[in-house]
């Protein structure tokens, strides 16, 4: 994570903080993801039954492709000099363009838009994470996502 003195926090917001790695979705992570949250609808887990569905093949679970927000975010989000700890603050708002189809790349794009002192010492991000498919123009979603850092 970058860091940045709590004074030029502001600097940063309206700005695109930066994309990921590229990430490929195999059938290996997405049945890990169906065996850690019992999700095993045959969209994701079936290739023979998928490949009749209009998408031709698995995809990933919606909730899968959310989960990795904060491993593609880590090296892009700025953080506050002084960290101690960051917590999920949550989501203000989720969107799923499009589903995310077995053995696609994936990156995440990261604008900071907001940067609010909640409290002396915590200060609360808001960021717009788009879930960018490699080859596709739509995203797989866009996400407010909400980061406490305490310094």
């Amino acid at each position: 994570m970058p860091y940045v003195p709590v004074a030029q926090l502001n600097d940063y917001v309206g700005k695109e903080l930066g994309r990921s790695e590229w990430l490929t979705i195999d059938q290996a992570r997405i049945n890990l993801f169906a065996e850690a949250t019992g999700d095993h609808q045959f969209i994701h887990v079936d290739p023979v039954k998928a490949a009749q569905t209009p998408f031709g093949s698995t995809i990933a679970h919606g909730f899968l492709s959310l989960s990795l927000m904060p491993k593609l975010m880590e090296d892009i989000l700025i953080v506050p000099e002084g960290l101690k700890m960051a917590i999920n603050y949550g989501l203000d708002s989720v969107r799923f363009i499009q589903p995310v189809k077995v053995n696609s790349k994936v990156r995440l794009s990261v604008t900071l838009t907001d940067v609010t002192e909640k409290k002396p010492g915590q200060w609360l991000f808001k960021a717009t994470a788009t879930l960018e498919i490699e080859g596709q123009e739509k995203p797989a979603y866009i996400a407010e996502s909400l980061s406490l850092c305490f310094v």
